[in-house]
């Protein structure tokens, strides 16, 4: 007996939850040969709001959290993105056309990205903080901390990259214990809404990540010019007017990162880590014996 097909229904990801676009608006998800594969979630101005108040909401509590529980909530996710696996590359040969073999390359070069990162958590502080050398009997300390919400314009090109060029933006931020809202690729979400209920079920606090799915070019405008956002990462913004969100942001004082094309972008460094990081430095007076 034949089954009827079930089409799925991919929502958006805000403060822990998977809630429809408050506009009631999807938009169909095709295949490369353009076959139907599902429906997305089109995200509104007032979801871009709502998810970046739940990333504010889980700002303190993630930053706080030490940073050696921060590696091993990474590794989590490494972890469960493995005994999914089947299923991303599942994703990534239907929605991008890519072959089975390079659907699991990608999958794989995913996992090994959040392991990456991981490894950094409760390393990164030593190689960019400092004691400075001062006259005088204090130790002046330079300790780097978190810059605050993130937004994210996940990248939207290459092979297996909605995936990928995803875990490859977001995981940086994170690690320094910076909350994100991040817009995952508009023709291939399907990979970034699995991972949100990988995120889900994993040891990641609600808000932190929060996934945005539809247009960049609707929702970016609005995070780039929002207050609460403190900084931009426009790493997919290539095709969109990319010169104007950086002068949007610069009215609210954002710090922001210009785009990178191919499947390069946003490859693994310790820059992208310090690259949202405020350097705090600290004053103590040294004992008397």
């Amino acid at each position: 007996m034949s089954r009827l097909a079930v089409p799925k229904t991919y929502k958006l990801y805000i403060g822990g939850k998977f809630p429809r676009s408050e506009s009631g608006r999807s938009y169909e998800v095709v295949s490369a040969e353009g076959a139907f594969l599902a429906n997305a979630a089109q995200a509104s101005r007032k979801d871009a709001r709502d998810a970046v108040v739940a990333a504010r909401a889980a700002g303190k509590g993630w930053a706080g959290t030490t940073a050696y529980n921060r590696g091993q909530v990474l590794y989590r996710i490494a972890e469960l993105l493995e005994g999914r696996r089947v299923q991303f590359v599942d994703e990534l040969v239907r929605s991008e056309g890519l072959t089975s073999e390079r659907a699991e390359a990608a999958v794989d070069l995913a996992i090994d990205r959040w392991v990456w990162y991981a490894g950094w958590a409760d390393k990164y502080a030593q190689v960019l903080g400092n004691g400075n050398p001062v006259a005088g009997p204090y130790f002046n300390l330079s300790v780097p901390e978190p810059t605050g919400v993130v937004a994210i314009i996940g990248p939207q090109t290459g092979e297996g990259h909605s995936l990928v060029g995803f875990v490859s933006a977001v995981a940086p931020a994170l690690v320094a214990g910076n909350t994100v809202v991040v817009v995952a690729s508009e023709k291939a979400p399907l990979s970034a809404i699995s991972l949100s209920e990988v995120l889900a079920t994993s040891d990641v606090p609600g808000g932190v990540v929060n996934v945005l799915t539809g247009s960049p070019q609707e929702i970016a405008p609005w995070l780039a010019s929002h207050a609460d956002v403190n900084a931009l990462d426009l790493v997919g913004a290539g095709a969109l007017d990319w010169v104007q969100l950086q002068v949007d942001a610069a009215e609210t004082l954002k710090r922001v990162l210009a785009p990178e094309d191919g499947v390069g972008a946003a490859a693994p460094s310790l820059d992208r880590i310090s690259a949202f990081t405020e350097t705090k430095t600290v004053w103590h007076t040294k004992g008397l014996l």
